[in-house]
Formats: C-alpha cells, structure tokens, sequence
C-alpha cells in the first residue's frame, strides 16, 4: 500500500470518528420538546383566547431555541448532529402558534352576537382602589346596568334542577367557584334566568351567555343566596 493511500485511508477514518461522535446538540432536544408542549396553546383556543395568549410563549420560545440550534449545527457539523430534531420542533413550535392563536382569535373575535357589549367576571371585581374608596360595583360594570350583555362561565352544579331555566354562572370550574358556595364572591357569579325556550343541563362546558344585565347592591354582604348581579337572558349557547 503506498504511502499516499494510507494518508487517505487515515484521514478518513479520522472523519469518520469524527462523524460518529458528534453529540445532538442541547438545543435541538430543547427545542423539539418545547414544540411538543406547544400544543397547549391549541387546547384552550375555542373557549379561552386570553389562555393562548398566555401560552404563546411557549412556541415562540420553541421557534427561537430551534432556529439558534440549527445555526449551531450548520456551524459546526463537525461536532454537533440534530438537524431534523431541531427543524421538527421549529415546525410544531409554529404550526401551534398559528393553530392556536390564529384559530382562538377568530372565535374570540365572532363569539359576541350582535347587539351585546362583551363583559367579563374580571370585570366585576373591584379593583384595590374601588375597594378602598368603598366602590364594590366597577363604574363599567355599573354602566352597563339594563344594557345587553355577553358573559362566559360555568354553570355551578346544584344551582338548578337537572333541566332549568334559571342557575347559577360562575367564573371557572375549579376551586374558585365549584367549592363551598359560601366562600364564592359575589362577583365570581351572576344569577341567570333564560326568558327564551331554552333550558341548561349541569355538564362541565363552557357556556356563552346574553342578555339584560341587572344589579342589585343592595344584596352586598346579604350572602350567596341573594346575587348582586341578575342577567335576564336571552341568548345561550
């Protein structure tokens, strides 16, 4: 074997242990699974846009680390592998994004039925100040007092029969509101009475509601059993 074959044969084999272990770049580990977790952001898209707002970081996160990991590689390919990882997850990291924020924002934006201002039960709390300047209805939510409005909630369990016309819709299904009935704020809940030929059954899903808002402050401190706020509906769905 000549001396110039056997250069070659060890430059070779030199590239070749070189190729074999190259490590998967932390990046594109990172980066895959953060697309994986992108996902999140789809889930609450048709009931909670706020949510995926919340949750778009995610992705946008998982979009950076995979780019910034495919840069790395593309730089060194001697010493890093992971190239279809890293563009896996700069891949779900976006089709998630767009999925759930594109999709969330459309239902948010079409939900509200003509007619109805869209209100909230954040919106019915209080804030710092209004409680200090003994102020427990908001000044926006006041305005709005025998206007048509649009609220989002849950149907606490026990509030109705098992088909009804009038329950009780509170802010979320958790401990909040689906804990002891005493310890729900008044503002976490809103006293319904449909006045179209529709009825609610119990189920944990999320219901949109309209109608006329009404407020009684005069039911402040009297307890769970006399609501300050009333919404004589007539839109469910």
């Amino acid at each position: 074997m000549s001396t110039a074959t056997l250069s070659t044969n060890i430059r070779t084999n030199d590239s070749l242990d070189a190729l074999e272990y190259r490590a998967i770049h932390t990046g594109a580990i990172a980066g895959l699974l953060l697309g994986v977790l992108s996902v999140a952001t789809v889930v609450p898209a048709a009931t909670n846009f706020e949510a995926c707002l919340m949750i778009a970081p995610i992705p946008l996160l998982g979009i950076f680390v995979s780019l910034r990991s495919l840069a790395a590689i593309r730089r060194q390919p001697e010493t890093y592998t992971g190239t279809t990882m890293a563009a896996t997850g700069a891949f779900l990291s976006a089709l998630f994004l767009v999925t759930g924020v594109g999709y969330g924002g459309y239902v948010y934006a079409t939900e509200v039925p003509d007619g109805y201002e869209r209100t909230s039960f954040t919106s019915m709390k209080p804030d710092t100040v209004e409680e200090r300047g003994n102020i427990y209805i908001p000044p926006d939510i006041a305005a709005l007092a025998g206007q048509q409005v649009f609220i989002k909630g849950y149907v606490r369990p026990g509030s109705h029969r098992t088909i009804s016309d009038e329950f009780l819709l509170v802010r979320d299904n958790n401990e909040c509101c689906f804990g002891e009935i005493d310890k729900v704020k008044y503002y976490d809940q809103i006293q319904v009475k449909l006045t179209a030929k529709q009825t609610a059954s119990f189920d944990l899903r999320l219901y949109r509601v309209g109608g006329r808002l009404m407020i009684n402050p005069a039911n402040l401190g009297r307890g769970p059993e006399f609501p300050v706020y009333l919404l004589v509906a007539d839109y469910l769905k």
